[in-house]
């Protein structure tokens, strides 16, 4: 594996321990000599996870449309900058660099990048595992609720269990390490071919 695409907040949150694992994760990323590539912010747990690899010595690659350069004030320090044309630019090119894909707290954004990118995993886009960063338990709502969804016929167990969920990097990369994109019929009902 030899980079992770991190999509998290360009907000701090509410409690310090989405930074603190904001700068956990930048740091282990960095540990590996693995590249970070994330959405080129300095501010929130953008910033954090950005400034911990940087720190560690690690190489941060940043991806931001133009017309947030400024709204999200762009990073300036990173090993690389691509300031693209649109969303969709950012998002495809964050999928190109990238060997795995998480999610740290954050928003609107956050929850639409990793489910996009678990979208495409579930569609056989690509075999590139998923996860969900479940900082203090934030996480644990939506857990649920994905889980209900598969109770209630709507997604299949093997696309559930395609997208990781852990609280510390250690096992975070272990599951990395050792994923194997499974091979699900994804409409329910149909028969297996």
């Amino acid at each position: 594996m030899k980079s992770i695409c991190v999509y998290c907040g360009s907000n701090p949150g509410s409690r310090p321990d989405y930074v603190e694992a904001a700068r956990t994760l930048g740091t282990a990323i960095a540990a590996r000599g693995i590249t970070l590539v994330y959405g080129g912010a300095k501010v929130g747990c953008m910033g954090a996870v950005a400034d911990a690899a940087l720190a560690a010595g690690g190489k941060v690659v940043g991806i931001i449309p133009r017309a947030l350069v400024e709204k999200e004030i762009a990073h300036e320090g990173l090993t690389e900058s691509l300031v693209v044309g649109s969303m969709h630019e950012r998002k495809r090119l964050m999928a190109d660099r990238s060997d795995a894909f998480v999610a740290l707290p954050g928003g609107i954004g956050t929850l639409e990048e990793i489910f996009e990118m678990w979208t495409w995993a579930q569609l056989g886009h690509h075999a590139k595992p998923c996860a969900l960063y479940d900082v203090a338990g934030f996480y644990g709502p939506l857990v649920g609720f994905l889980d209900h969804q598969v109770t209630e016929g709507f997604v299949r167990p093997g696309h559930r269990g395609m997208l990781i969920v852990e609280r510390e990097p250690e096992p975070l990369f272990t599951a990395f390490e050792t994923y194997e994109a499974p091979v699900v019929v994804k409409w329910i009902g149909r028969e297996e071919r």
